[in-house]
């Protein structure tokens, strides 16, 4: 069996720490290999204290050979939202019908400036919703939302189960 690999995007600065460790968490114990991508390559700094050594830098990596690419949250996850280079590559990269793409607390919005969640129901960080509605997409304001191959966390508190629908999404990929 291939092993399934999953991408995981974090801010250098100011990623919100459980929406990193708990899913990666959880990810690993059901046997993915998750990599930690950022801009840099140095140990990044999440809001309440985690220090992660990214494995990869963001714009060097090939998003294509990864079943899923999660964005993570965090205060620190907003320089993603114009970010047009992994804009594009966020778009490359869901052009591909069997990948699945994740997103939480405020980084629904690096998705949604993307143009990925027009048309789409999403969460967010509720302060957040008007980056969804106003690049066309229907904000629900529910802990996980999945439309389709995306799948929206709306903060800390579900991390756990975004990370779950995450996995049960992966497993209906695999029939």
């Amino acid at each position: 069996m291939e092993e399934k690999q999953i991408l995981m995007v974090i801010a250098h600065e100011n990623f919100r720490d459980e929406e990193l460790l708990t899913p990666k968490g959880i990810f690993e114990e059901e046997g993915y290999r998750v990599v930690v991508a950022s801009t840099d390559t140095t140990p990044a700094k999440g809001m309440l204290g985690a220090s992660v050594i990214p494995d990869v830098v963001v714009y060097d990596e090939d998003f294509s050979k990864y079943d899923v690419v999660i964005l993570v949250g965090g205060m620190g996850s907003t320089v993603y939202w114009n970010d047009t280079k992994l804009h594009q590559k966020l778009l490359d990269f869901y052009k591909d019908e069997t990948k699945l793409l994740g997103a939480i607390c405020l980084a629904p919005a690096t998705l949604a400036h993307a143009g990925l969640l027009k048309g789409r129901k999403a969460t967010i960080w509720k302060s957040a919703a008007d980056e969804v509605s106003k690049n066309g997409g229907k904000y629900t304001g529910k802990p996980v939302e999945r439309d389709g191959r995306i799948v929206t966390g709306s903060g800390p508190d579900a991390a756990k189960a975004f990370a779950e629908e995450i996995i049960k999404a992966l497993g209906e990929r695999k029939k």
